[in-house]
């Protein structure tokens, strides 16, 4: 039996054999249960030079391995638990989108029925304003401001823009619409007054109720005139 002069390797180094030879390759037959019989006569201060030398690189060995293992197994736990964190993190984050996204659905959806309601009071009724022979586009485009509220007259001037140019006298010549918002018949705007052919204000009235029955608001009129090329 050789000996080296290398102390330091404690009683824990030469029982492992028996605990991971199988590991490392040593767990077989009559090796094996001499690694065992090796490992149990150690004494409690014997030192890796009191092991035969063939044994002593299966203790080396199997403590290595069992180190690496070690190793290999915090390294899994750090890893199960970054992806658990990440996991977490990402659950609150998408928690977090949702009622974000809930909130601004609410306050649009609460803004839009605000204005929809203001859409349909008119700050002045067709029949306040003065009858005139003949209205100019800037006269006409002054009494629709005072008609259809504030969040609603540039919806409501684009699509006027786009059916008449603000012409209230304006014929379609195929079709027969007439005046600003181009209503087919034009007799339609009779239920907004019987000056329906002459007075602007007349027909603004008519063209902002139509929008407010039929699409809910001027804005969602002339969405929709975007969408479609008429309304």
């Amino acid at each position: 039996m050789s000996r080296i002069s290398v102390r330091g390797f404690a009683v824990a180094s030469a029982t492992a054999v028996t605990t991971v030879g199988a590991v490392v390759g040593v767990a077989s037959g009559s090796e094996q249960g001499a690694a065992t019989t090796a490992a149990a006569d150690v004494t409690a201060d014997a030192t890796i030079a009191d092991i035969p030398t063939g044994q002593q690189a299966q203790v080396q060995t199997a403590s290595l391995t069992q180190q690496a293992d070690d190793a290999s197994d915090q390294a899994q736990v750090a890893s199960l638990k970054s992806a658990q964190e990440s996991a977490r993190k990402a659950a609150a984050q998408t928690a977090k989108d949702k009622k974000d996204a809930a909130e601004e659905a609410a306050r649009k959806a609460e803004q839009e029925r605000k204005d929809k309601e203001a859409s349909r009071s008119a700050t002045r009724d067709a029949s306040s304003f003065s009858v005139q022979a003949s209205y100019s586009i800037a006269e006409t485009q002054a009494i629709a401001r005072q008609m259809v509220p504030s969040g609603q007259f540039q919806c409501f001037s684009n699509i006027v823009s786009h059916e008449s140019g603000w012409n209230y006298r304006a014929v379609n010549a195929s079709s027969g619409a007439y005046g600003l918002v181009q209503a087919l018949p034009g007799s339609k705007m009779a239920s907004a007054g019987a000056d329906w052919q002459t007075n602007p204000a007349t027909q603004i009235k008519w063209g902002l109720n139509y929008m407010n029955q039929r699409y809910g608001s001027p804005c969602d009129a002339w969405s929709y005139w975007q969408a479609n090329g008429n309304y």
